[in-house]
Parts: structure tokens; sequence; C-alpha cells
């Protein structure tokens, strides 16, 4: 009898150890919490972005990414930065080592397909789109922004 019970029991115990064993992490795509928190010129970069004092925002992200040159969302935030800057170029450049870094990060995807739908490049707006419907197994923001985005492209010129 007491063989029988633990035979019942067998698959859930396992599923337990299974599941300590193995953290629950988040999407590869989200931004990862706290990276960079303790980088002031990190923190104090995504400030400026956030104030949109792009000039600001490019200064302590470039002096953050000195520090940290593998961190796509610095890289994802720079592009983002130097794309409402007015300069495509240096957006590009980020926003492809972000992806280059993680070729999952939504963030990148979406800002980067905004950047080319920004330049006329709606073929290349379209394939970021595509790679987030690939990575977005469920509904997600980027995937949703983005399409709306090419949406208003496609009905006008520039509308947004």
């Amino acid at each position: 009898m007491r063989r029988v019970a633990l035979t019942a029991l067998a698959p859930l115990v396992l599923g337990l150890l299974f599941l300590s064993a193995s953290p629950l992490r988040a999407d590869p795509g989200e931004e990862t919490p706290g990276a960079g928190a303790a980088d002031s010129d990190y923190a104090a970069g995504k400030k400026a972005a956030e104030a949109r004092d792009w000039k600001g925002a490019i200064r302590l992200l470039g002096k953050a990414e000195l520090q940290d040159d593998r961190n796509p969302d610095l890289q994802n935030l720079l592009g983002y930065a130097y794309r409402n800057s007015g300069n495509f170029d240096l957006a590009f450049k980020h926003y492809e080592r972000a992806l280059a870094l993680n070729p999952r990060h939504r963030g990148a995807h979406e800002y980067v397909g905004e950047a080319y739908l920004l330049v006329g490049n709606l073929v290349k707006a379209e394939e970021h789109l595509g790679a987030l419907r690939q990575i977005c197994l469920i509904p997600c923001e980027e995937y949703a922004d983005l399409k709306a985005k090419i949406d208003a492209y496609r009905r006008g010129p520039r509308a947004k």
C-alpha cells in the first residue's frame, strides 16, 4: 500500500523538484528588471529619455555604454534617443547592436520598425513586425504598437 502511494505521488514530487531547480524567468524580450539600475549614468539617461531630453540621454547613456556595452536594453534606449534626435544612422547602429545581443528583444524590434517607417522603408518595418509575430506567442504590446503604426503609415503619408 505504501509503495502504491509513493508511486502515485512521484509525478507530483518530480514536478515540484523541476520547478524548484529551474526558476521562472521573464520573457527574454522584456526589459531586464533592474538592468543597469545600479549604474547611475544608465538610470539618469533613462530619466532624460523619459523627459525627452535627447541630448542629455545620449550623453548619459553613452557614458553608461563605456561601462557596459553588452546590455541590449541600453543599446535599444540609445537607439531610441538617437532616433528622436534625428540621427537615424546611429539609431540603426544601436538597434542592430541590441538585436545582436538579444535577437528576441521585443522593444528593439518595435523601435527599429518605427525608425524604418520614419525613413520610408515599409518593407524593413514589416520584417520586424514579422519577427515580433514569431516572438510574441500571445499578444504583446510591442507587436500591437508597431502594427498600428504600419497600418497608419499605409493609410497616408507620415500618418501616425
